[in-house]
């Protein structure tokens, strides 16, 4: 069986807070990309929960926050729905991200795009 590395660097200060957030994934090409913010799931199948990991640097504005809220709330929607088959479920994700984006003023933005 192949195995694939994915490894994730954090730089704290003297408060544990992060600084630095650097990632790597060789066999796709990623070599000590810089990010901002990480967030993390996994599934405990025997304890049949979610585990997280939400990590953002101090240098993380609020505005970027909301937006990367906007899209990983999106790509979950889409995860969601080729995952379960679920199109109704999936449709109402839809429309709550477009909700989420309205109510944070994020439409202007993604329309510029």
């Amino acid at each position: 069986m192949k195995e694939s590395e994915i490894k994730i660097n954090i730089s704290l200060d003297d408060n544990k807070v992060p600084e630095k957030i650097q990632w790597s994934a060789e066999d796709a090409g990623e070599v000590n990309q810089q990010s901002e913010a990480v967030l993390i799931s996994l599934w405990d199948a025997e304890n049949q929960n979610a585990l997280r990991i939400d990590l953002w640097t101090k240098e993380m504005k609020v505005d970027e926050m909301k937006t990367f809220f906007h899209q990983t709330l999106t790509a979950m929607t889409e995860t969601y729905e080729r995952a379960t088959g679920d199109e109704k479920m999936a449709k109402d994700m839809r429309r709550f991200c477009h909700y989420f984006a309205d109510e944070l003023n994020l439409l202007k933005d993604i329309k510029k795009k």
